[in-house]
């Protein structure tokens, strides 16, 4: 597992980027782990999901929504 720091991350985003693909990253801010880059196909693995991102973004069903206007909101036009 390879570890960077957060500075290191801002300079060469792409070098990280390529260490994700043969295993997580660790990020460390101030010298302490914050957070894991991984491949998407390692994110679908640890949560069980197999699932394309493009399917994710896809709604199953239509949501009724019916925006309701505040009382008092809107502005007398003067002319």
């Amino acid at each position: 597992m390879s570890v960077v720091t957060s500075r290191e991350l801002n300079h060469d985003v792409s070098a990280v980027k390529r260490a994700a693909a043969r295993g997580p990253v660790v990020i460390t801010d101030h010298g302490r782990p914050s957070h894991v880059l991984l491949t998407f196909a390692d994110y679908q693995r640890l949560t069980g999901t197999d699932v394309s991102l493009a399917d994710a973004f896809v709604m199953p069903e239509e949501i009724e929504f019916e925006p309701v206007r505040p009382e008092g909101s809107a502005r007398e036009v003067d002319w």
